[in-house]
């Protein structure tokens, strides 16, 4: 069965119909769902390349909390620091894995709701399988 790499710290891809409006590789896969920078690379390097990858941009901001908590301020808000790593940075990081191992970009695609963030990864991904993939 195909698996399906879910970054995303906010959206559940069990709900909500999101892996059926942004899975590159269908529904009918397995779906591991990470929540941060780390936890991407972490799979990555047990688990190998996925046949298939969600990114979103922001991961851990503030907005995220205050619309979790639903009622943060913005006082509160301020007080927590966003996550250093973003969906661009795991983008990067699984460019530079690819390039290392001689590896095909896996297919993927973009849930974020930040259009400069998503443009940024889409454009990224779009230059390696422009120039690197095979």
């Amino acid at each position: 069965m195909k698996t399906l790499l879910w970054l995303d710290d906010i959206r559940n891809p069990y709900k909500d119909n999101w892996v059926k409006d942004f899975s590159p590789i269908g529904t009918d896969c397995l779906i591991y769902w990470v929540i941060d920078y780390d936890g991407f690379c972490t799979y990555i390097k047990a688990n190998g390349l996925p046949d298939g990858i969600c990114f979103d941009h922001d991961l851990g901001l503030p907005n995220h909390f205050k619309r979790i908590n639903g009622g943060m301020s913005k006082t509160q808000s301020k007080k927590l620091k966003p996550l250093e790593k973003k969906g661009y940075d795991a983008a990067k990081w699984l460019v530079d894995y690819c390039l290392d191992n001689k590896l095909a970009l896996p297919l993927y695609n973009i849930q974020s709701s930040n259009p400069a963030g998503k443009e940024n990864i889409d454009a990224l991904l779009k230059n390696y399988i422009k120039y690197y993939n095979k």
